[in-house]
């Protein structure tokens, strides 16, 4: 099967869905064929992402495979939300940040470092790190829009795509939902990490390691913060944002340094 036919099609709709997004987004409820067009996109890229694995025997986590690999499961994951939750709107962000992670892998190809060669410990531990890092991925973009519509509802009239949106209360919940859930998957993470990997020094993971961990006390202290004082607004926009890149850079740039810069 024609795995360059079958990523450019993904491509396409991601972009063909979040144009129709961008068309209706003054809309309450989001067209549904922008939906299905990134449901499309989802399913195409799994498929170019499953035929590669087969063909290698196992995941590339190169820098782009592994970001393109996130992108995935991002897209993924919101597609999941919108069936009962009002986040359709966050694919205007997402589709082409996937759309162009798979257009990276497609053509940067890199050295494979296969998943099948860790036992399950380790396979755990890195699983559970890409979905904790998607999750709060969308609860980053999540406190960016909310950030912009606590700004714009201040103005008078607020634009068109903020009118669109849940209440301020609503997308608050749905953000915290978010964390909670990456929090999780983090925690198995970190635990994962620290009870099976043996030599954090010598795989170069003593700072990703140590920045996991300050964006999991930072996420922890968020929901303690809510559920005891009822911290919200820009203080959990603020500390989510900041989380997420710790996160960030715990898990890209060190692939970044290693990878694109020294060639590692």
């Amino acid at each position: 099967m024609n795995t360059t036919a079958i990523a450019i099609l993904s491509i396409g709709t991601y972009l063909a869905s979040t144009l129709l997004i961008i068309r209706h987004i003054d809309q309450s409820r989001m067209h549904r064929a922008a939906l299905y067009l990134a449901w499309i996109a989802v399913c195409s890229h799994f498929l170019y992402t499953a035929i590669v694995f087969q063909r290698s025997n196992g995941f590339n986590f190169s820098f782009f495979s592994t970001g393109s690999l996130v992108a995935m499961i991002v897209a993924l994951l919101l597609l999941i939300a919108t069936i009962n939750k009002p986040v359709e709107k966050l694919g205007i962000a997402l589709f082409p940040i996937a759309a162009g992670m798979l257009g990276l892998e497609l053509n940067f190809a890199h050295k494979t470092q296969l998943l099948s060669s860790y036992n399950w410990a380790m396979s755990t531990h890195i699983l559970t790190s890409i979905i904790a890092f998607s999750l709060l991925n969308i609860a980053a973009l999540q406190a960016i829009l909310l950030a912009i519509q606590d700004q714009q509802l201040k103005s008078h009239p607020p634009k068109r795509i903020i009118q669109s949106l849940p209440p301020l209360q609503t997308m608050e919940a749905l953000l915290f939902q978010m964390l909670t859930t990456g929090i999780v998957f983090l925690t198995i993470s970190l635990i994962s990490g620290f009870l099976f990997i043996e030599d954090l020094f010598a795989q170069h993971l003593v700072h990703k390691t140590v920045l996991s961990l300050l964006a999991w006390i930072i996420f922890t202290g968020l929901l303690i913060g809510r559920k005891r004082y009822g911290w919200r607004g820009q203080t959990a926009i603020r500390w989510t944002l900041i989380g997420f890149i710790l996160l960030l850079l715990a898990y890209f740039g060190s692939k970044l340094v290693l990878e694109l810069i020294l060639h590692r």
